[in-house]
């Protein structure tokens, strides 16, 4: 089935500046995240949203995608080298095995990665911490030292296939009997045989455990970035590196904050004796409470900054700021003196606004007469 249009599966146009990208990013990852949303289909648009997002948010790649789409220009027919003229490789896989390079069954080879998404406090995330998790994974039989032979024997070379983990077959093709290579299926095309099976493992080498390991999750870590622990995959085949961890990490909404990047926002409700006179107010950060200077006749959306009061960035570069958004709350119960005395400022103020909001009024007084 055919990939849909990156800016299509973002929900944005061809022209979206990087900001809007990773909006849209930080939105829909959040909905189709499979430890939120359990519908079947919603770890395919995860994974599909995330692939659009990682082409998309670097330049070159987008660049590329703009001008090609999602065709590769160094395929020629349709695909890589050899994949086209209607599938003449699959005939030629069908007749001679391929003709490629067999790989060695005896060579070694690295073990399978293994993924695991985790979940983190938005505080978490913003300081990091070291954890254990716990995996379910393929570990060497410590009974057959991972030879899948019973103590006191050994596996023994594949008689049928004499090692090479592969047979000659004979076929009768239209270009007349050719010898056809397949792979051993009496060996399954390890090229050895083991007659006495290990009773642990049942003759796999390998059991299921479930192992601890210890993670250190780094601060400013975010929703939907993944983490590579080293050396703590599925174990290789004979004698290849073992695999890796990769811990997913899917972080929680806060109540008051909200990030963006590195950068911290928040709503700030004041009451309008605050707003109009100034004030001193206390101000919730990440990193404690700090005070911030309200100046007199401030506006409600009025934004402040707390410089380097947001999050390390993941990658050690600086910290970004908090941003806060002040709020200026209208009372709705007043007792009757305080209504006596809005009514008193009301009358003292002429019912006229003052000179800083004039160019205002005079626009609402003109859109009424249809000026």
């Amino acid at each position: 089935m055919s990939k849909r249009d990156y800016y299509e599966v973002l929900g944005v146009g061809n022209n979206a500046s990087q900001d809007e990208i990773k909006k849209s990013y930080r939105k829909l990852s959040k909905k189709y995240h499979p430890d939120i949303n359990k519908a079947a289909d919603a770890a395919d648009k995860f994974k599909e949203v995330k692939e659009a997002y990682e082409t998309l948010s670097d330049d070159q790649k987008r660049a590329h995608y703009d001008q090609f789409g999602h065709t590769d220009p160094n395929q020629g027919f349709g695909g890589g080298a050899g994949a086209g003229f209607g599938g003449f490789e699959d005939i030629f896989n069908s007749f001679f095995g391929g003709g490629g390079r067999r790989r060695d069954p005896n060579a070694p080879q690295q073990g399978a990665d293994l993924q695991y998404t985790m979940t983190l406090s938005f505080e978490d995330a913003v300081f990091g911490k070291e954890t254990e998790v716990e995996i379910p994974r393929e570990e060497t039989c410590n009974t057959c030292d991972g030879s899948g032979a019973k103590p006191g024997t050994h596996p023994e070379t594949c008689s049928h296939c004499q090692g090479k983990g592969q047979l000659n077959v004979e076929q009768d093709t239209p270009f007349g009997r050719i010898v056809n290579r397949r792979v051993c299926h009496y060996c399954e095309g390890t090229g050895k045989q083991i007659k006495n099976k290990c009773t642990t493992c049942g003759g796999k080498g390998k059991v299921k455990k479930r192992r601890k390991i210890n993670v250190k999750i780094p601060a400013g870590i975010d929703d939907g970035q993944q983490l590579r622990v080293p050396g703590q995959g599925e174990p290789g085949v004979n004698g290849g590196p073992t695999g890796d961890l990769y811990v997913v990490f899917h972080v929680k909404s806060h109540d008051f904050f909200e990030r963006d990047g590195d950068d911290i926002y928040c709503e700030m409700p004041i009451h309008f004796p605050q707003a109009t006179l100034g004030d001193e107010i206390q101000v919730p950060t990440l990193h404690g409470k700090v005070k911030l200077k309200i100046p007199a006749g401030t506006q409600t959306g009025t934004r402040f900054r707390l410089k380097g009061k947001g999050v390390p960035n993941v990658r050690g570069y600086g910290q970004g700021d908090q941003h806060i958004i002040v709020k200026v709350v209208t009372p709705t119960k007043l007792s009757e003196k305080q209504k006596s005395l809005l009514r008193e400022f009301a009358d003292l103020s002429g019912g006229i606004p003052d000179e800083q909001n004039h160019s205002i009024f005079d626009k609402v007084k003109r859109a009424f007469k249809g000026e």
